[in-house]
């Protein structure tokens, strides 16, 4: 499938994520990351650059670089080098950033999502280790900024992606992708507000066929909102200049989210601005392979797993897999659903549809859901055995939900139940089928829409207790 065009251009987008890592501790010293400690309380001799400090590499932010390599299917580096990136910053108490450079730790690697139901697949360039910088605060100052260093020495994942996304709408659907993903792991608690997961998308605009166009990047986007708004206004405001004659500078621009508007902070920074070069105070990081396959047996079952196991074991279509697996919780719901009624494409329709409408609208959170596994399988259950019909169902989902009773007592309650007995069925066709002779005689004649004229009456006079498919299969019989 061809990519859109925008106003006859093509939009190509990379990203790269900072991705906070979930250790108690910084990546070269034993300092807290917690979040929300007064400003520099949690910084130590190491994180402040002070004369004659080493820094010493944390296993665990290893171990959760091969976690993420496992599940994006990329190459884990046996051996890994550190360098010092160096630039000039307030916050960055050393002068330099810790990071990886040439060897990073995790090569290579894809993520797979589905954009409506297509399927997409972005490639990834790498996975590197690397320290936070500390934070400049500017809010509570009159004039003048402060610097906070709690953060400088938390460690982070960068992720960084080829340039194949072809819209905002494809980029954030990869950015949610990924953050489901090192949620799921347990690798980052993926809070955006709090700085957890950053992403930074490269945009850049060219007409088909044509070499790539010059980029612009767009920092530490916190929000999938904010995500979508910003690329589609870089995207416009980049046409625009190249229709009017002018040429993209590569830069790094901010979003403001009351404006809409990104602007640009400073021209973009190239490898060789940073004077990159091994740090002569870490030895190469050496990952064996039985560290690895550690890792890997230690591991929850990953996502693309699952869903290629829902597929094979209940039987459904790989869209439906896909978003069941978005979290674990969803995840869990189906199978407990499944397996104790039995249906599990039924109980993914459920799911994805009331379930999932009643979540979107804000009534209430997954981890709150008042409707057990166990009573939406009594209720599909009772689906199955045409107890009641798909309509009835609805209303008792509804009472279920306002924690009203149990299925079959509220079907009682109710009186829901369908009418399968054929001889009932039959007096009541037999009564619509004498008031309506026109229909009777238009179906006969070849007019098949006629039969719908007659199945309404039908399941008027049942009060909605008829089974449709009875109904058909018995209308069929008598009008031959």
């Amino acid at each position: 499938m061809s990519a859109p065009l925008v106003q006859g251009y093509e939009v190509v987008i990379g990203f790269e994520t900072h991705t906070q890592l979930s250790t108690q501790s910084k990546i070269f010293s034993r300092a807290s990351t917690a979040f929300g400690a007064e400003p520099n309380t949690q910084a130590c001799a190491v994180d402040l650059a002070l004369p004659g400090t080493l820094p010493v590499m944390n296993k665990g932010a290893v171990e959760r670089a091969i976690e993420l390599g496992l599940a994006l299917g990329s190459h884990i580096a046996e051996r890994s080098i550190f360098a010092r990136k160096n630039y000039f910053y307030p916050d960055l108490p050393k002068g330099y950033q810790i990071s990886q450079f040439e060897i990073p730790v995790v090569q290579g690697g894809e993520v797979s999502f589905f954009l409506g139901d297509e399927k997409k697949t972005v490639r990834l360039v790498r996975a590197h280790l690397e320290e936070d910088a500390g934070k400049s605060l500017h809010e509570d100052f009159v004039g003048q900024s402060g610097i906070d260093l709690n953060r400088a020495g938390t460690p982070l994942l960068e992720i960084v992606t080829e340039p194949d996304m072809r819209s905002s709408a494809e980029a954030v659907a990869y950015a949610k992708e990924l953050h489901k993903i090192v949620t799921w792991i347990g690798i980052c608690d993926g809070n955006m507000q709090e700085g957890s997961f950053r992403c930074d998308a490269n945009v850049s605009v060219r007409k088909p066929g044509a070499p790539l166009g010059t980029r612009r990047e767009i920092k530490n986007l916190n929000s999938f909102k904010f995500m979508q708004q910003a690329i589609d206004y870089e995207v416009r405001w980049q046409i625009e200049q190249i229709e009017d004659g002018h040429a993209i500078q590569q830069a790094t621009v901010l979003f403001n989210p009351d404006t809409g508007e990104t602007r640009a902070m400073r021209t973009k920074e190239d490898a060789a601005d940073y004077r990159y070069f091994p740090d002569p105070d870490l030895p190469p990081l050496l990952i064996g392979r039985d560290w690895v396959e550690r890792v890997r047996s230690e591991m929850a079952e990953l996502p693309r797993v699952m869903a290629d196991r829902f597929v094979t074991q209940y039987g459904l279509p790989e869209y439906d897999a896909t978003q069941l697996t978005q979290s674990k919780a969803v995840a869990a719901y189906f199978e407990a659903t499944a397996k104790a009624c039995g249906q599990p494409k039924l109980a993914s329709n459920w799911i994805m549809g009331e379930v999932s409408r009643r979540l979107n609208s804000g009534e209430v959170s997954f981890d709150a859901l008042p409707v057990s596994a166990e009573q939406l399988a009594a209720l599909i259950s009772r689906i199955s055995d045409n107890t009641i019909s798909n309509n009835a169902a609805k209303q008792v989902f509804d009472s279920l939900w306002n924690k009203e009773g149990e299925v079959d007592a509220l079907i009682d309650a109710k009186g829901l139940k369908q009418i399968n007995d054929s001889s009932a069925l039959e007096a009541i066709i037999d009564e619509v089928l004498a008031a309506n002779p026109k229909n009777v005689e238009e179906f006969k004649a070849g007019n098949t829409k006629a039969l719908n004229g007659l199945v309404g009456p039908i399941m008027k006079a049942s009060k909605g207790k008829a089974n449709p498919a009875q109904v058909n299969e018995l209308l069929l019989k008598k009008l031959g």
